[in-house]
């Protein structure tokens, strides 16, 4: 699990090829490489990938060919800039929102403008996961967790303070930047619950005890 707050930005040192899929090394200057171990999950952009191998500056992670196809990271190159983000320990601070690694769809930037000292994004996602979003829910960004702040058809409003977009990817965005998001996981449990009315679990029955 993560939390979306992204420790460290790192660049794409490598990208290998192997039998179909590949081997992504990423480094990073920022983070104690000397404390981690193969096996570790660590999020890339938002997406949960195991290092595999680690060295002073860095780590590599392999990459399959299905995580390719549905997030960003088939788009990177040599030299992209990413969001890290180990996995969370028992004991740290929440300061984002529970976050799985687990990419839902990509999105595209539609529209970036100035809002005071922050930035004003719009992102346009695919119609079956506007279901997932509501106005001042939480959102997952290439790894960043961000609270939605207008919902307008098949897109949503977003606003990057001066801070997040300094420490992460996002202050390089551009109209038609590919994203990954992740919803919200209780959004995702909530339908669940509805759709699977088998334990006498309903809109009302959730909305008598302060669900919905």
């Amino acid at each position: 699990m993560f939390t979306g707050i992204v420790k460290a930005l790192g660049n794409v040192r490598a990208i290998e090829p192997r039998g179909g899929d590949v081997r992504l090394a990423i480094e990073s200057p920022d983070l104690d490489w000397a404390g981690f171990e193969p096996g570790e999950s660590i999020s890339v952009n938002g997406v949960c990938l195991t290092a595999v191998e680690l060295g002073a500056g860095g780590f590599a992670a392999d990459v399959s060919t299905e995580t390719l196809n549905v997030t960003n990271l088939g788009r990177l190159d040599a030299g992209s800039r990413v969001n890290l983000e180990p996995a969370l320990a028992l004991g740290e601070r929440l300061g984002g929102h529970l976050v799985s690694g687990h990419v839902d769809c990509i999105g595209s930037v539609t529209s970036i403008a100035s809002d005071a000292r922050s930035i004003r994004l719009s992102i346009e996602i695919p119609a079956e996961y506007r279901r997932y979003v509501t106005k001042k829910g939480s959102i997952c960004i290439d790894g960043v967790s961000l609270t939605i702040n207008e919902v307008s058809g098949d897109s949503f409003e977003l606003n990057i303070i001066p801070h997040t977009a300094e420490v992460t990817t996002i202050g390089g965005y551009a109209v038609g930047t590919i994203v990954n998001v992740e919803v919200d996981l209780l959004a995702r449990y909530l339908e669940r619950l509805l759709s699977q009315d088998d334990q006498g679990v309903s809109l009302d029955f959730l909305k008598a005890h302060g669900y919905a």
